[in-house]
């Protein structure tokens, strides 16, 4: 019993030096979720309407980058900060992203010959990976953090 005790004690330790990080794979984990459900779920939903699938790759990420904003903001790194500096920044990093996605979703769908769904989520984990370091460094990162 000591040593799982002691284990336990240890990872909150952790948790509490590092709850940023910790909010941030939380809300990382379920916005990963959603944004990769979302692709999808409108790639199919809105197949009927002979939408492009750079369209739907665009409508997807207005709604997929405005609701990260607000759990990036009020959950993880809890600023209270001006909404629209931030919101810059944070669309910054997305917009930047997007239009790197605009090139790259072509080349893997058109010449690689991979499914749109499945060429996206292989991007996704790219913006993934570095998100955090973005916005921990430049969105978030001068604003005063909310007790």
């Amino acid at each position: 019993m000591g040593r799982w005790q002691s284990c336990l004690e240890t990872g909150r330790r952790l948790a509490d030096e590092h709850q940023t990080k910790v909010r941030f794979l939380l809300a990382g984990a379920f916005n990963t979720a959603l944004g990769l459900a979302t692709y999808p779920a409108l790639y199919f939903l809105l197949a009927s309407l002979d939408l492009h699938y750079l369209a739907i790759l665009a409508i997807s990420q207005v709604v997929c980058v405005t609701f990260a904003f607000l759990t990036n903001k009020f959950l993880v790194f809890r600023t209270s900060g001006n909404y629209l500096s931030e919101y810059g920044k944070f669309i910054t990093f997305h917009l930047s992203y997007f239009l790197v996605n605009l090139v790259v979703l072509p080349i893997l769908v058109e010449f690689a010959g991979m499914s749109p769904v499945w060429a996206q989520t292989l991007f996704a984990v790219l913006v993934i990976v570095s998100s955090y370091f973005w916005h921990s460094r430049i969105t978030f990162s001068s604003t005063k953090v909310a007790p």
